[in-house]
């Protein structure tokens, strides 16, 4: 597999924003969250260089373990966790995740609240009842906000992760899924949503993303494990 350069990220970087644009978004507006999961912290680093300073990352040891080799790196990444989370990793996340993106229950909450007071937290939905990607019930959601607002954490929106391709489902089910996340957001008056990666970040961006998720759309594909 090529190996990501400074060049090839921003290049990957500027087709991204056009595609934003084209989606009806503004990519002055839409953050980029340049996901490393799979890749190497000399990938993060690429990143780094190319100006992307929002990382994020799926596994709480490779997180940790690249935010400790980019310790001095200057301007320093904004480090956000986006996969399914344990409450026993929260501690050695704690000094290093800028943004959690994951927090589905008010277990987790209180020990973010505990090790990381005050923390900037989103709320994981799961939209289409698939249990397995990880996120709260929709109908959940508006309990465990308050929940998250009473320990001192500060919930600034939503996150959702859309259908795959594997999950053959008709066109428009990553559309209806944003869409229905981007509304509850608007219910509860929480300003971001974190939706859409690189196979459906139009659908999220017309749906009202404010964030999307890219890792194979910057960097290429994944090398195997």
């Amino acid at each position: 597999m090529p190996t990501a350069t400074v060049s090839s990220v921003r290049r990957a970087a500027t087709q991204v924003r056009e595609r934003i644009t084209a989606a009806g978004g503004d990519p002055e507006r839409v953050a980029l969250l340049a996901v490393t999961k799979g890749f190497g912290p000399e990938v993060a680093q690429t990143a780094l260089t190319a100006g992307l300073l929002d990382l994020g990352e799926n596994y709480a040891q490779d997180l940790v373990a690249k935010a400790e080799l980019l310790g001095d790196a200057d301007p320093a990444p904004r480090w956000s966790f986006i996969g399914r989370l344990q409450r026993n990793k929260v501690k050695l996340l704690a000094p290093h995740v800028g943004l959690w993106q994951s927090v589905d229950r008010s277990e987790l909450g209180a020990e973010i609240a505990r090790r990381a007071p005050g923390a900037a937290v989103l709320v994981q939905v799961d939209p289409r009842d698939e249990p397995q990607k990880g996120g709260c019930a929709p109908h959940a959601v508006p309990e465990l906000v308050e929940q998250l607002g009473i320990l001192g954490l500060d919930v600034r929106g939503l996150m959702a992760v859309g259908p795959t391709p594997e999950d053959d489902l008709p066109l428009d089910a990553a559309s209806r899924a944003f869409e229905s996340v981007a509304e509850l957001a608007d219910r509860l008056d929480l300003p971001e949503r974190s939706m859409g990666m690189s196979d459906d970040l139009e659908a999220a961006v017309a749906a009202g993303s404010t964030m999307i998720r890219v890792g194979r759309g910057l960097f290429g594909d994944r090398p195997r494990r």
